[in-house]
């Protein structure tokens, strides 16, 4: 999983490169047996899946990727660090909820060389009409991070979804 990367252009190519794949790959088939589905009589299994897709509210749900060395050589972001980021530039405009995920990434670097980096991923979901608004936000929360802990980028990842309380 490519976290963090060291250049802008890196991490399009990355969550592209996922994007290509799950298109590729995932989406024909799963479309495929969806159409199959509708082809047949309808089954109380079927039923229950349309019930289940029809479920909730349109949301947009977004995962940033930070990573925690510094490439200027300069100590790794703290766990106590961290937090304090997410309290001051985070919470506040998502006061609603959010999730952090500890994880582990790794990117090549404009040398060749693999890196890898403890990481966060946090986790964000608003109302898809709020997109706009939370947009400016996000993007501002990346920019923060990148300059304040020294990063090179902050990886994005946005997606539709239907969400239920």
């Amino acid at each position: 999983m490519t976290l963090t990367l060291p250049r802008l252009s890196g991490t399009r190519l990355a969550v592209a490169a996922v994007a290509t794949t799950v298109l590729a790959f995932g989406a024909p088939a799963a479309y495929a047996s969806l159409d199959d589905e509708a082809k047949s009589a309808p089954s109380a299994s079927s039923s229950v899946a349309a019930s289940t897709v029809a479920r909730g509210k349109p949301f947009t749900e977004t995962r940033l990727f930070f990573g925690t060395e510094r490439p200027d050589g300069g100590p790794a972001v703290t766990d106590k660090q961290f937090v304090a980021f997410i309290d001051k530039e985070v919470t506040p405009g998502f006061p609603d909820g959010l999730t952090i995920q500890n994880g582990r990434g790794q990117w090549r670097d404009s040398n060749g060389k693999i890196e890898r980096e403890r990481s966060y991923e946090l986790i964000l979901l608003y109302p898809t009409p709020e997109a706009p608004k939370r947009d400016v936000q996000i993007e501002e929360i990346r920019s923060d991070y990148e300059k304040k802990f020294a990063q090179d980028s902050v990886a994005r990842l946005d997606e539709r979804t239907r969400v239920d309380f």
